[in-house]
Order: C-alpha cells, then sequence, then structure tokens
C-alpha cells in the first residue's frame, strides 16, 4: 500500500507540473496527449511493480530476472505505443515523443527508488545472517 500512496502522490506532483507547464506554454512544449501518456505510465509503473513484487515473494533468489524482465516488457510496450502514434497519427509525432520518453524516464526513476527503499531491509537482514 506504501507503493500505491507513493505512486499517487508522484503522478499528482507530475500532474500539477505538468498542468502548469501546460497553462504557460499551451501546447508549444505539452502534448495533447499528455493525460493519456501519463495515465499509460501509472498503469505500467503499478503492473511492473506488482509482477516484480510478486516474483520476489515467490523466489527472492531472482530478482534480477524479474526486474529486468518487467523493465524489458515496459520498454517493449513504450516502444510499441510510439510506433503506434507515429504510424497513425502525423501531428507533432516529436513532441508525442519527446513527452513520452520524459515521462518514460521519470516514472522509471520512481519505480527504481521504490523497488530499493522497499527492498532496503530485506537485504540488510540477509546480510547479517
Amino acid at each position: 500500500m506504501n507503493f500505491i500512496r507513493n505512486l499517487l502522490i508522484y503522478t499528482g506532483v507530475i500532474g500539477v507540473a505538468t498542468g502548469l507547464l501546460y497553462y504557460m506554454s499551451g501546447t508549444e512544449l505539452v502534448h495533447p496527449y499528455i493525460l493519456y501518456i501519463l495515465a499509460f505510465f501509472v498503469l505500467i509503473t503499478a503492473g511492473t511493480f506488482y509482477i516484480t513484487r510478486l516474483g520476489i515473494s515467490y523466489d527472492s533468489d531472482n530478482f534480477q530476472l524479474y526486474y529486468f524482465g518487467t523493465m524489458g516488457f515496459r520498454m517493449m510496450l513504450s516502444i510499441g505505443v510510439v510506433f503506434v502514434y507515429v504510424f497513425l497519427f502525423s501531428e507533432n509525432e516529436l513532441q508525442f515523443v519527446f513527452n513520452f520518453f520524459v515521462l518514460y524516464f521519470l516514472f522509471t526513476g520512481f519505480e527504481i527508488y521504490s523497488l530499493l527503499a522497499n527492498l532496503r531491509p530485506h537485504l540488510k537482514s540477509t546480510n547479517e545472517v
């Protein structure tokens, strides 16, 4: 539950920052589909965190397998979304890609921070044994 709370707070902060940027610059910097992109990353981040945590609960020795598997899934799905947008829509492609990958890196950083913060107590207890 701590992760969900932190994800909602983080999403709110990014949403407010995006809204302010949209208010100040209009569609010069922020793509009109930014809310859909933000919702996509909230769902993907929650899903990959859940899968990684579920995998760790079954087999804590293979953390790298679960983590890098979900990161690969996230990357392939993100590349797929960008390709679909570029091929189906012909307006503001560069702006969409830039906004998409800024959010990609922000949410990837959040997920890494959350996993490390949640695993730190577990790693300390295994090193003391």
